[in-house]
């Protein structure tokens, strides 16, 4: 896929829509469908605060970057949503920054994206900034507490981190549909509420498990907890290690576990997304049951384990459990029947192209 070009501040002034709707599907096709089906307010919302989030992350994965020059930049960012001298600084501070190009290409002009977040009702940036910068807050903690790459140490650390990089984002999700739906009332929105942070914490388990090779390889982080490794006999510096292939699988067992737990928990929240709310949940579904397909996966393969492996599911699949879950997302009987069919195995159509 083609990136969107660098453009001047002129351009910028102009065509920040044109640009964050250009490359949002380059930095997430999943959560750019999602967020095509979102309408008016709430999909320029959600659009925004996703792009935000995303910067705020190639800033902590950034290689090679010191721990110290990582803290000023989340501080300019931090002060960017009412600075346009920290912006400025933020967005000098990132042009040397090394990673992915579709990450790089939407760091280095942050200034569009803050343009296009500019146009939302106010109440609708509050919402955004709060959660963004709580995000930015967690993240800045964690690249200073381990200045050599992240070792998370313990579960409840792992979680702590869990809830600065996911929790955030289900809290901020949840506050939007509140605001921007009329079929999310009070009431409705306190049911939401207590499930949203681990509807977002499943997907992100989720993504650490199936990365946890390439997250040690080409970010030189390990989010698998030392406690976990050392109880089975291994170490966060042996993760990779073929030798210790079995004991290391096993040190994932409990993280397995709390990726199940939170997958229901994240069930039970899209069912509770009122079906008046289709747009809603038709953003939820699809990463819900491609985290439920690559989870299924997972406890069948120790790729995630191996040097330079992961763990993926087919296009086929992608696409049979888009076309599916679009079909069924009004009802909670076939959602929950889908979800039961993706846990026992593949969900293949016969799908041309």
């Amino acid at each position: 896929m083609s990136l969107p070009a660098p453009v001047s501040d002129a351009l910028a002034r102009r065509d920040a829509a044109r640009f964050c709707t250009a490359i949002l599907p380059a930095v997430s096709r999943t959560f750019a469908l999602g967020i095509k089906a979102l309408p008016g307010d709430l999909g320029q919302a959600v659009l925004d605060a996703y792009l935000l989030c995303r910067i705020a992350d190639t800033v902590e994965d950034a290689p090679g970057i010191d721990p110290q020059v990582k803290a000023a930049l989340f501080d300019d960012f931090l002060a960017a949503f009412n600075d346009a001298e920290a912006l400025g600084r933020f967005t000098a501070g990132v042009q040397g920054l090394t990673g992915d190009l579709a990450h790089l290409t939407l760091t280095k002009n942050t200034p569009l994206v803050f343009e296009h977040f500019a146009r939302l009702p106010a109440k609708t940036r509050e919402l955004v900034r709060k959660w963004v910068a709580e995000m930015a807050v967690g993240m800045r903690k964690f690249v200073l507490l381990y200045p050599a790459g992240i070792r998370i140490q313990t579960i409840e650390e792992y979680k702590e981190y869990c809830y600065y990089v996911a929790g955030t984002v289900g809290y901020m999700l949840t506050d939007l549909w509140h605001e921007h739906s009329p079929s999310i009332g009070t009431r409705r929105y306190a049911v939401l509420r207590e499930r949203c942070r681990a509807f977002a914490e499943a997907l992100q388990t989720v993504n650490i498990l199936k990365d946890v090779a390439a997250d040690a390889e080409q970010e030189n982080s390990v989010y698998v907890p030392e406690e976990l490794l050392r109880a089975h006999g291994s170490t966060q510096s042996r993760i990779l290690a073929p030798e210790l292939i079995a004991k290391n699988r096993e040190a994932l067992t409990q993280l397995i576990k709390l990726a199940w737990h939170d997958l229901e928990e994240a069930l039970v929240y899209l069912l509770d997304i009122p079906r008046r709310a289709v747009s809603i949940r038709l953003f939820c579904i699809l990463p819900l049951l491609l985290a439920y397909a690559t989870l299924r996966d997972l406890v069948q393969s120790n790729a995630m384990l191996q040097p330079g492996g992961s763990v993926k599911i087919t296009r086929r699949e992608v696409k049979s459990l888009l076309m599916t879950g679009s079909m069924l997302v009004m009802s909670n009987a076939g959602v929950r029947w889908l979800v039961a069919r993706v846990r026992r195995r593949s969900f293949e159509l016969a799908i041309a192209g």
